[in-house]
């Protein structure tokens, strides 16, 4: 039985086709982009780039899919290509273990993708990568922070530009703002606002890995980068499939497609059309935080 027929009912031969000569990039590997990576790979994407440069710890135990007790300080890339192997043994895995900055950021996105999608807890590395993928016209989708957050009903997609309640949003927005960069950018965010019940205790705290400074961890529970990174793989699968179907559903009777919630997303029946094509919704959300850029 072929391992891919089920997502082959859904989406038709022409479906898989374009999902199987599709390459994208995922950088971080962690809560939310290693359930995002295992979406891709089952979907049947057929080339995978994964950029990560840590390995994992105790304290990815509770929400990210790589870490279990018998691959504790094994590196995620490594992790993540047999991982993806092992589900589709066809798929093209480049894997990467380094750190994202100036001097490295151009030679992973060569050679030339599809898509890239950011899951990077730093925020200089996140801006770094966001600002080259635009510079190079590389369609780009980020993630913003599910720390602290518990209400998956609020999570959302919608461009950079039309967050709001999300701190990390609204700084990354702000650092673009500064290099001319004003909208382009869809993200997965919550509306929720962040909290923890606890402070951070130094005794949870592991050894500092990469080269940006240590930060500050928030609390996370088990759901909510899974969410992140499933709702991203949406958005990424929806995209790869747009300039067939999209065609299709302008042809459509609007009474025969069905009801999309609020998203940035195109795709095939049951997945809504994405908010860069021309005449599609956008996310009911109001706008971005008053008194911000």
């Amino acid at each position: 039985m072929r391992w891919f027929a089920r997502t082959e009912q859904l989406l038709g031969t022409e479906g898989m086709a374009q999902l199987a000569g599709a390459r994208v990039a995922v950088f971080g590997l962690g809560g939310v982009g290693s359930f995002l990576v295992e979406a891709l790979a089952r979907a049947g994407v057929g080339s995978l780039r994964l950029v990560d440069y840590d390995c994992t710890n105790a304290s990815n135990l509770n929400r990210q899919l790589l870490a279990l007790q018998s691959t504790l300080g094994r590196p995620k890339v490594e992790l993540a290509r047999a991982r993806v192997l092992d589900i589709n043994p066809d798929c093209q895995v480049d894997a990467r273990q380094t750190f994202i900055n100036a001097d490295t950021v151009d030679g992973l996105l060569e050679p030339d993708l599809d898509l890239a999608v950011d899951a990077i807890d730093s925020l200089s590395s996140k801006v770094l990568l966001l600002a080259a993928c635009v510079r190079r016209g590389l369609p780009v989708l980020s993630s913003m922070g599910a720390g602290g957050r518990m209400d998956g009903g609020q999570v959302l997609c919608a461009d950079l530009d039309r967050t709001r309640n999300c701190p990390l949003a609204r700084v990354v927005r702000q650092r673009l703002h500064r290099l001319g960069i004003r909208d382009g950018i869809p993200c997965v965010y919550s509306l929720e606002p962040a909290r923890n019940k606890l402070p951070h205790d130094p005794r949870d705290a592991g050894d500092h890995q990469g080269a940006g400074r240590p930060r500050t961890p928030i609390g996370t529970i088990s759901y909510m980068p899974a969410l992140f990174g499933l709702r991203l793989a949406q958005e990424v699968i929806s995209r790869l499939l747009h300039a067939d179907r999209a065609d299709r559903a302008d042809q459509a009777d609007p009474q025969d497609r069905p009801a999309a919630a609020p998203s940035a997303t195109p795709g095939p029946p049951g997945i809504p059309d994405p908010s860069g094509r021309p005449g599609a919704p956008r996310s009911p959300d109001p706008g971005a935080e008053p008194g911000f850029p």
